[in-house]
């Protein structure tokens, strides 16, 4: 029997502070190596918001298109949020920037799950618990790929497999 066919969803943002968390940062190239050793990857997906004028993002971005990933961008939105400390000035407004890929990753993994016998999730996120319970539900292996420092408790409960970053380091960091 061949290689088990899988694809490969990252979630950009989580997997950004991932490595921030971590203090360094993933060599997409070495990744693909590592996971490809034992798997088909019928495909690479990497979800992420951008901001209008980031050309670091813009440069990033080109080399995992280079590199043959599929990219799903969208403009992150700016969001006010006010803050309610006494303290603090009443007049300031303070702003994060979100793009929110859940949705649409969910989508895409059940839109494939028969193409595939596995997914295989770069996140961290709790969200995602029931749809890897879902998938499970219908004979479809869930790697998830994250952090020790990052991964919620939910997903290690129930993802068919828990790689961390942290224990293959050695094949997959950047120089």
């Amino acid at each position: 029997m061949g290689k088990p066919k899988v694809k490969v969803y990252i979630d950009g943002a989580n997997i950004f502070y991932t490595q921030k968390k971590l203090g360094w940062s993933i060599d997409w190239k070495k990744m693909r190596n590592y996971i490809e050793a034992d798997r088909e990857v019928i495909e690479w997906r990497y979800y992420v918001g951008t901001k209008k004028d980031d050309e670091k993002m813009q440069k990033y971005l080109r080399y995992l298109d280079a590199i043959g990933f599929n990219l799903f961008t969208k403009i992150l939105k700016k969001i006010r949020i006010y803050n309610n400390d006494i303290h603090s000035n009443p007049y300031k407004t303070n702003f994060i920037y979100k793009a929110n890929f859940d949705v649409e990753m969910t989508t895409d993994i059940l839109l494939d799950k028969t193409k595939t016998d596995e997914a295989i999730i770069f996140t961290g996120d709790s969200d995602f618990r029931y749809l890897i319970r879902k998938l499970k539900d219908v004979g479809k292996k869930v790697a998830i790929f994250s952090s020790r420092k990052t991964i919620s408790w939910e997903l290690k409960l129930e993802a068919s497999e828990v790689i961390y970053l942290e224990d293959i380091k050695e094949h997959i960091a950047r120089e």
